[in-house]
């Protein structure tokens, strides 16, 4: 019996040890995702500005640009696709919906584990960034609300410049999550010279 006691127990920190390495691998995947898109993003804003012209909505590999909230600490990364292997990596377009600066709903996802678990801390008017290679948007939180994953309507089109940020909820659960937070912001179409930034960008 002690035998047995000793393998389960050898068992059991073998397996603790390989989940551990595990969730270090794609700890550490995600870091180096995000530093290669964040330098990709810097450079391709860069010969955009210099060379003129009208830049590509997204660049080759699906990255668009990046996605703040300042008061949160939020960074991160933004590209096209909701599949699993996108938001491993980063927040991702929901496909179907429109691009930042376009009219109408810009969907959003991410995880309430990893990149959106600041979203928790979030309140109303706080400033949410998005930089595109088409330039910067700033949109204004004006609601939150906790939705069922079958809702879809949240990310109907309206009047004027929307966007949805979309998470699981609750953000602590353990396990797939029984419901979705969603963060609706109106974007902001007038700001000083001095809010546009080290470019001057008229946001």
């Amino acid at each position: 019996m002690d035998a047995a006691l000793r393998w389960a127990q050898r068992l059991l920190f073998a397996a603790a040890a390989v989940l551990l390495g595990y969730c270090g691998f794609v700890a550490a995947d995600t870091w180096v995702f995000q530093q290669r898109e964040s330098r990709s993003l810097q450079h391709l804003l860069a010969n955009h500005h210099q060379a003129g012209g009208r830049p590509p909505a997204f660049a080759a590999g699906g990255l668009i640009g990046r996605v703040e909230v300042p008061r949160l600490g939020l960074s991160a990364v933004l590209m096209e696709g909701e599949d699993p292997k996108t938001l491993r990596h980063a927040v991702g377009h929901i496909p179907g919906s429109p691009l930042p600066g376009q009219a109408g709903n810009v969907g959003l996802s991410g995880h309430r584990d990893t990149f959106f678990r600041p979203l928790r801390n979030i309140r109303e008017n706080d400033i949410i960034v998005v930089t595109t290679l088409q330039g910067a948007y700033r949109y204004r939180v004006v609601s939150t609300r906790i939705v069922s994953p079958d809702n879809v309507a949240v990310l109907d089109g309206g009047q004027g410049e929307i966007l949805t940020l979309v998470t699981c909820y609750p953000f602590y659960f353990v396990g797939a999550a029984p419901d979705r937070f969603i963060v609706r912001a109106e974007r902001l179409h007038s700001i000083s010279k001095a809010q546009s930034g080290p470019g001057g960008l008229n946001l």
